[in-house]
């Protein structure tokens, strides 16, 4: 099978980007009173319908497999590539997010992640504490499921890094049941993007984070990335759902540790993968 070609930068695609990027930004500001009038649960049900447009827009396909499980509390523990994952997830499987503190100040980005219910969440040591608690108090009474990045950053797409331990304190001795999902992204006919591409195009990372792969040669804020995407044409997320293991008897550091192990095999298993 022939290596896929990536869209040339011309000004036909840029025209047709820009055009997209500027649909997308007036239905975020047409649905804004929606989201302002309805109460926090319901905002987190209307997430999917809001994160349509962005899908649609930058020619995003979502492909699941496996089955997300029925217990609750859940938790959802997933690699982490670029900023397109905070529309497909929810997408799929009707949930929210616990994000970075940082997130929150962001100009109405942040408003909007709080009406979708977002937790967010001080990674400093010192707020460690406060941190567990929100978590804790929310995660047990909400029905649907949190989805955590355990790498605390977005990556090359070459391999998934180690996951915090912090991230797991409210997990030890608690009933919420953590289920490990590996996400990875191909061309829209379902054929491998090599790592350079990947970094290149596709992923949105800071270079000075990566531990290996493939650096990027230009990277792009998280607003360029999305218009660069809608210049390419997209591209597939395929989502591949594994079993909940046993963590009970776990300390935290023990938890990170297995379930980065069960995403980061599947992963590296699926990523170059020809179908």
């Amino acid at each position: 099978m022939a290596k896929p070609k990536l869209r040339k930068q011309n000004i036909f695609n840029t025209t047709t980007a820009a055009i997209k990027f500027i649909a997308f930004w007036m239905m975020v500001v047409v649905q804004i009173p929606i989201i302002a009038f309805l109460p926090r649960r319901w905002a987190v049900q209307y997430m999917p319908v809001f994160m349509w447009f962005l899908l649609k827009l930058g020619g995003i396909k979502i492909v699941v497999h496996g089955k997300l499980s029925d217990a609750r509390p859940l938790m959802v523990v997933s690699n982490h590539i670029s900023v397109f994952e905070i529309a497909t997830f929810p997408s799929a499987f009707r949930g929210s997010f616990i994000a970075k503190k940082e997130m929150e100040n962001w100009p109405l980005v942040g408003w909007v992640a709080k009406k979708f219910g977002v937790i967010f969440v001080d990674r400093r040591p010192s707020h460690a504490r406060d941190a567990l608690a929100v978590v804790q108090e929310t995660v047990k009474n909400v029905k649907y499921p949190m989805i955590l990045f355990p790498e605390g950053t977005t990556t090359n797409g070459a391999y998934v890094k180690p996951f915090k331990s912090t991230l797991f304190n409210f997990v030890e001795n608690s009933n919420v049941t953590v289920q490990p999902m590996a996400m990875h992204y191909r061309y829209k006919d379902g054929t491998p993007i090599d790592e350079q591409t990947m970094a290149d195009h596709f992923a949105y990372f800071d270079n000075k984070k990566m531990d290996m792969g493939p650096l990027c040669k230009r990277e792009r804020s998280a607003f360029g990335q999305v218009f660069h995407i809608m210049m390419l044409g997209g591209f597939m997320v395929e989502i591949t759902l594994l079993p909940p293991p046993p963590l009970g008897g776990l300390n935290r550091k023990e938890i990170a540790e297995v379930l980065q192990k069960q995403v980061s095999d599947k992963y590296m298993e699926l990523k170059d993968k020809t179908k």
